[in-house]
């Protein structure tokens, strides 16, 4: 799986609202600024997450963004699939609609694995987890592994 750019920022964007959730409205310029984005490209990625009922905005002096429920309601995965679509596909088909036979035919099975255990992690995981970098303890153990840092 490969996360882009542009669900990295999508994620980092809503984090940071996350932890602002008592705060007035965060303005794009301000996330953009605190998170190293380009304020141009965050403006998109916000209109998807807004038009995905993640986030809510208001315009003038005393507009911007806020997340449109509580962060805890909110999964990292809700965040990816607004501005990326599913989070597992093969060739832009997501394995339920592909098909294989003869030596491949058990390819498909394992599809379903891997896009099952993604959405394990990703679905289990909320912005309100991220932002007060309190993971799940089953996360946890996977980040701690030694192994898990290693690109063989």
């Amino acid at each position: 799986m490969r996360i882009s750019a542009r669900a990295d920022y999508a994620v980092r964007a809503a984090l940071q609202l996350a932890a602002a959730h008592d705060a007035a409205p965060l303005k794009a310029e301000a996330i953009a600024d605190g998170q190293g984005i380009s304020h141009k490209f965050l403006e998109g990625i916000l209109g998807d997450m807004r038009r995905g009922g993640l986030v809510l905005s208001q315009r003038g002096g005393n507009g911007g963004y806020w997340l449109a429920k509580p962060a805890e309601t909110i999964s990292v995965a809700d965040v990816i699939r607004c501005v990326d679509g599913p989070l597992v596909s093969v060739r832009g088909v997501r394995p339920p609609e592909l098909s294989y036979t003869g030596a491949a035919e058990s390819l498909l099975p394992l599809w379903i694995a891997l896009r099952a255990s993604v959405r394990q992690v990703l679905d289990g995981v909320s912005l309100a987890d991220v932002a007060a970098a309190k993971l799940p303890p089953e996360i946890s153990a996977l980040a701690e592994d030694p192994e898990s840092w290693t690109n063989p």
